[in-house]
């Protein structure tokens, strides 16, 4: 079981510190208005932000091991995400796009798309979680 914990950083901000159960550390909270110079100088990540990124990077991980286990050469992933939230509060996310550049040496696009489809609909932890509020839909090119 891991244990999560964040931070208020006090005064006025709105900014928090994160600590994830391997005591690995990130700034997240709000992010500036339109002619906010008050927030210039600080840099964090917004909440709901972490949130397509721990589902790129958890499916990453999967897609990752999964092709390697398959004995496939792959030698770089990035992964974009294009989102669609809702426009009354609270903004939830309703499509994720999750779009896969694979990079090795004669990858397979038929395990490439396993790979991703597992990852997506089996294992990343993410994904469950949020499958039944968000559409999660993805494309990908192998260069």
């Amino acid at each position: 079981m891991g244990n999560i914990a964040v931070q208020w950083t006090g005064d006025d901000s709105q900014m928090f510190i994160g600590r994830d159960s391997f005591g690995h550390v990130v700034m997240a909270g709000s992010w500036p208005k339109d002619g906010d110079s008050e927030w210039t100088e600080w840099k964090a990540l917004k909440p709901s932000d972490m949130l397509v990124l721990s589902l790129a990077s958890c499916s990453g991980y999967d897609v990752v091991m999964i092709l390697k286990r398959q004995r496939q050469d792959v030698t770089n992933v990035h992964i974009s995400a294009d989102t669609t939230q809702a426009s009354e509060p609270p903004y939830q996310f309703t499509h994720i796009h999750l779009h896969y550049t694979i990079k090795g040496n004669d990858l397979n696009p038929k395990k490439v798309e396993r790979a991703i489809d597992l990852s997506e609909n089996k294992y990343c932890s993410v994904a469950a979680t949020i499958k039944g509020v968000t559409e999660i839909t993805h494309s990908f090119v192998i260069e």
